[in-house]
């Protein structure tokens, strides 16, 4: 099967987006091992489709993902060897290491709950859209495991502040969607019934922008967690001088001389209405 025709979530591509919708209400989407597979799998494929400009993960129904499926997951683990847990856990940081290589900006869309592996994922991504209902749980210390967990201990502080981290991973803790935003773990919060569309705003407007550009910012915030100034520096240098030679940048000039919308190289066509971001 395709990575990009899952079978245990739902896919698809609209206008220059991919959208990933966790698709298991009734269990407010709790993870199984096949999601885990398939999803690092689409996110992998990712890299390979440049009309996808920008991606979001959301969950279906009033949740958006509890964690780890009890029956299904939590269950099993109990009677796996050691190299089976290794191999495991690996597995469940693959997929935070490829939501972090995707070359495309992901959006985490948080309805309702958002716990353990499911905070995790949404941590992972590059913007946190939240809707009022979300709440944030990194419970991992609550069921007897350590708060560092699928890179928490290394993303958390770097979005929070360590304090604020060792708070949360420790005390394992519900955050409110206005508590995240109060803590920079949101970017945005609103009504419930206005997530949807607030999701699409941020997705159009990410897709109408420099794919280049985009891809090349995040690959710098990436790589520079780990660097020091002047290694920053000379990696910003060499980024922003490939970017000056591209179309795209021809494109910004142009159309701050024409004063008329930006229209990026591959960017799909803005909604009626709507020009650039």
């Amino acid at each position: 099967m395709s990575p990009l025709s899952p079978r245990s979530f739902k896919y698809e591509e609209k206008a220059g987006t991919g959208r990933i919708l966790l698709a298991r209400p009734t269990k407010k989407n709790a993870l199984t091992f096949e999601v885990y597979r398939e999803l690092t799998d689409t996110l992998k494929a990712l890299a390979g489709r440049p009309e996808v400009r920008a991606v979001s993960i959301s969950g279906e129904g009033t949740g958006f993902c509890s964690g780890g499926d009890v029956e299904e997951i939590i269950g099993p683990l109990l009677a796996m060897n050691a190299p089976g847990l290794l191999a495991f856990t690996r597995m469940t940081c693959e997929l935070i290491g490829a939501i972090r290589a995707a070359p495309q900006p992901v959006v985490a869309l948080v309805n309702g709950v958002a716990a353990g592996a499911g905070a995790a994922i949404a941590l992972a991504a590059d913007l946190r859209v939240c809707a009022r209902s979300a709440r944030f749980v990194f419970l991992f210390t609550k069921v007897g495991l350590a708060g560092a967990d699928m890179g928490c201990a290394f993303l958390l502080p770097r979005v929070i502040g360590l304090g604020r981290a060792s708070e949360l991973l420790m005390l394992g803790e519900s955050v409110s969607a206005e508590q995240a935003e109060r803590f920079g773990l949101a970017n945005r919060v609103v009504p419930d019934e206005l997530l949807a569309r607030e999701g699409q705003t941020w997705l159009e407007r990410l897709a109408a922008g420099p794919r280049m550009g985009m891809a090349m910012t995040k690959e710098a915030l990436n790589r520079e967690l780990s660097l020091d100034l002047a290694s920053a520096l000379e990696a910003e240098a060499q980024a922003q001088a490939l970017c000056m030679g591209h179309p795209d940048f021809q494109e910004g000039y142009k159309a701050f001389a024409e004063k008329r919308p930006l229209r990026f190289q591959g960017s799909p066509e803005p909604p009626p209405g709507k020009g650039s971001p």
